[in-house]
């Protein structure tokens, strides 16, 4: 079809996608780039689980969020938006004085695969854990929040800190 198109109308079609990009960045959804202050954070377990917490996580889970370039251009920033607001929303370790109702997942999130979320990988290397340092940074987290009760009972253990709650 393309192909049968005459370079006019090739060229009005690059324009009308050019203009709808253009507009796509006229919606105001995703201009709430924003890190509020830290407030509070967890009493880690040793500086190595802050130091790779930091690298793998914090971008969606603190309120020290790196924001890269392209989370200024639509439609990518509504996803990287999107992303921070449901990461701060379930754990942001810069405000640990209010509930966070997902930590004690965390550990179990990572041993998974399901964190960091695949598709920040290939735009933050940095986050990459090789073998050694996913299982630091699992252990680390489950001294840091606790780990889930499912898999305390899995393995026979009691939930780290809230044990007997």
């Amino acid at each position: 079809m393309i192909g049968a198109l005459t370079r006019r109308d090739r060229l009005r079609l690059a324009a009308l996608f050019v203009g709808l990009f253009l507009a796509l960045q006229l919606v105001p959804y995703g201009w709430r780039r924003s890190n509020p202050p830290v407030v509070a954070e967890p009493a880690w377990d040793s500086p190595r689980t802050r130091e790779l917490f930091f690298r793998a996580c914090a971008d969606c889970h603190s309120n020290q969020t790196k924001w890269p370039w392209y989370s200024r251009i639509a439609p990518v920033s509504w996803l990287v938006v999107k992303d921070v607001e449901r990461g701060r929303e379930h754990l942001n370790a810069s405000e640990w004085q209010r509930e966070q109702k997902d930590a004690r997942e965390a550990a179990e999130e990572v041993r998974e695969g399901s964190m960091p979320l695949p598709i920040y990988l290939p735009a933050h290397p940095e986050a990459r854990l090789d073998a050694v340092e996913k299982a630091d940074l699992i252990r680390g987290l489950e001294a840091t929040f606790g780990a889930e009760r499912g898999d305390d009972e899995r393995r026979g253990r009691s939930g780290g800190r809230d044990r007997g709650r």
